[in-house]
């Protein structure tokens, strides 16, 4: 076992919250409910982050660094930490180097298999080719293609209360980040040619501006929303119209509260949802089946609502609740 001051650090470059910040966020959380000393450490300070806080208010051990490369070592050969695990390309490419010069085993996971555009798609090319200077995790099988062999598939997981109520909810919502890949345009586009039904959408991302004016009139925007608590017992249908995918955590979070989730079958995605039984798929990029499948929802009554929530809430409860995806990422600490 790892026998640094704190045995495990989590770390991660972010200027807001995603699903690489809400993995941390659980993974930290239970970390710590077995007992492992964790620290979760900013790559940068970026401002104000709704992370940070949420981990100091609950008394998890928070670090910000300066951003450079050069402080990411220091800290590594001064406080020397058990292990490294990086989220996020940019603490990834950086934490495997540093950690390998200071002597710290290092694990990566991999959260997602869209190649990105511009910048982003050369960093998620360098981060893909750097995986071998440490442990390797994907979230899924397909973001495991071009890494390397030895990579662990450990799924996303959430918290799971089998004694929570299951959703009611009415609104037909978007959650994620407003970016290309997440398809945000899409939702919004389905939202003007369906009557009926209440849309809104939460998250920010370099799309929002553009969507936001164009669609003010038939979508509720509310952008980024540091806790989503209260908002996912208002939701009755999840809308995921994304092009790449890995295991989206907004899936999974959604259906453990019952709610089902209408998503184009890409990524992880056909593994979690069984076309209307537990949620609805449609071909990737096929808009127009997507609608129809939101619209199928819309026409259901609320036992047959009621039946398919509880059908998805099965799925989380059985294959992604928390407990033995972080066994198995425990034991890959131990290895190391």
């Amino acid at each position: 076992m790892a026998t640094g001051t704190d045995s495990v650090w989590l770390l991660l470059d972010s200027s807001g919250i995603g699903g690489i910040e809400t993995h941390v966020w659980h993974l930290a959380e239970a970390l710590r409910s077995r007992g492992r000393p964790v620290r979760v450490v900013f790559l940068a300070d970026h401002g104000p982050h709704p992370l940070f806080d949420r981990l100091e208010a609950a008394q998890h051990r928070v670090t910000r660094l300066g951003g450079s490369f050069g402080d990411l070592l220091h800290a590594l050969r001064e406080q020397r930490p058990g292990v490294l695990h990086t989220h996020g390309y940019k603490a990834g490419i950086l934490g495997r180097l540093a950690a390998r010069l200071a002597g710290i085993p290092v694990v990566s996971t991999f959260h997602a298999g869209e190649p990105g555009r511009g910048r982003v798609r050369l960093y998620t090319w360098l981060d893909r080719h750097t995986a071998w200077l440490g442990a390797v995790i994907a979230v899924e099988a397909s973001v495991a293609a071009g890494l390397p062999r030895s990579t662990a598939v450990i799924p996303n997981f959430v918290p799971f209360d089998p004694l929570a109520p299951l959703s009611n909810g009415r609104i037909i919502a978007f959650v994620g980040r407003f970016s290309h890949e997440k398809g945000p345009d899409i939702f919004c586009d389905i939202a003007q040619v369906l009557p009926g039904g209440r849309f809104e959408a939460f998250g920010d991302g370099p799309l929002l501006p553009d969507l936001a004016v164009r669609h003010a009139g038939r979508i509720l925007f509310h952008g980024q929303v540091s806790e989503m608590d209260a908002n996912w017992a208002r939701i009755g249908l999840l809308v995921m119209p994304s092009r790449h995918e890995g295991l989206p955590l907004a899936a999974l979070e959604a259906m453990a509260r019952g709610i089902p989730v209408a998503a184009f079958a890409v990524g992880g995605l056909p593994m979690l949802i069984r076309d209307r039984e537990n949620g609805f798929l449609a071909i990737p990029d096929d808009v127009e089946g997507l609608r129809r499948a939101i619209a199928a929802w819309a026409g259901m009554t609320p036992s047959e609502r009621l039946r398919m929530g509880q059908a998805a809430r099965d799925v989380v409860a059985q294959r992604y609740a928390a407990g033995p995806a972080v066994e198995r990422i425990c034991a890959i600490y131990d290895q190391l």
